[in-house]
């Protein structure tokens, strides 16, 4: 894991929502589900589709290239194509401000 960078505030994501960010060169989601926020590699595993451009569903995105949906929790891949789980990174809340830190599988 990366040290923790500011990354947001907690008023720039309505709940539920969604940020498509760059973080040291790589794109994350950050969602906001349910007063929890989350953040997630903005790739899917199936073909590298832009998870953030796909649809929010409780804790769920699809992507939008063939449906292929994730946890945003775990990252865990809930249906085919997909097989393999997309990254999460961990993420806390200091005030107002987001803050994520990579993770580097």
């Amino acid at each position: 894991m990366s040290e923790f960078q500011k990354v947001a505030k907690v008023t720039d994501i309505p709940d539920p929502g969604r940020l498509t960010l760059e973080v040291d060169e790589r794109l994350v989601v950050l969602l906001h589900v349910g007063g929890e926020f989350h953040c997630i590699d903005d790739v899917c595993t199936h073909d590298g589709g832009p998870l953030g451009d796909g649809t929010l569903i409780d804790h769920e995105i699809a992507c939008p290239r063939h449906g292929a949906r994730f946890d945003i929790r775990t990252g865990a891949a809930r249906t085919m194509p997909a097989t393999e789980p997309t990254i999460v990174h961990q993420v806390k809340v200091e005030g107002d401000d987001i803050l994520v830190s990579l993770n580097f599988e």
